[in-house]
């Protein structure tokens, strides 16, 4: 079992930048494919970005390229992701993912295993 709990979240300006943290608790010392995925009211669930938790490996969604950085914080079990410029479209409760199987693509949100309760990103026009 793994415990994830995101914060981070906030209401910000076009342009802003913020930086979103999961703190892992439980079996963390097993490698996982970890994850950021967003929704938005309406919206699907979508992928934002991803990592293999003992490095090495990264994914980001095509639209958040060069915007989004994911990482963790040392050799602590707290995944960031860094945001910056953000946009309007950027507004979503942000979603803290991990998932035992590190085989495939990372995109998809059905093999994880685990979640976060989310935290809320509100950027203002």
């Amino acid at each position: 079992q793994v415990q994830l709990v995101e914060s981070g979240g906030g209401l910000v300006q076009t342009g802003d930048s913020l930086r979103l943290s999961c703190a892992a608790s439980g079996r963390t010392y097993l490698n996982y494919i970890m994850g950021w995925f967003r929704q938005a009211p309406g919206k699907e669930r979508q992928f934002v970005a991803g990592m293999l938790w003992s490095g090495g490996r990264t994914d980001y969604e095509d639209s958040v390229k060069g915007r989004f950085t994911i990482s963790r914080e040392g050799a602590r079990n707290i995944l960031l992701l860094q945001i910056n410029k953000l946009q309007p479209e950027d507004t979503a409760v942000y979603y803290c993912a991990a998932r035992r199987d590190i085989v495939g693509s990372m995109r998809d949100a059905r093999p994880y295993d685990y979640w976060g309760q989310g935290t809320q990103v509100t950027v203002s026009s």
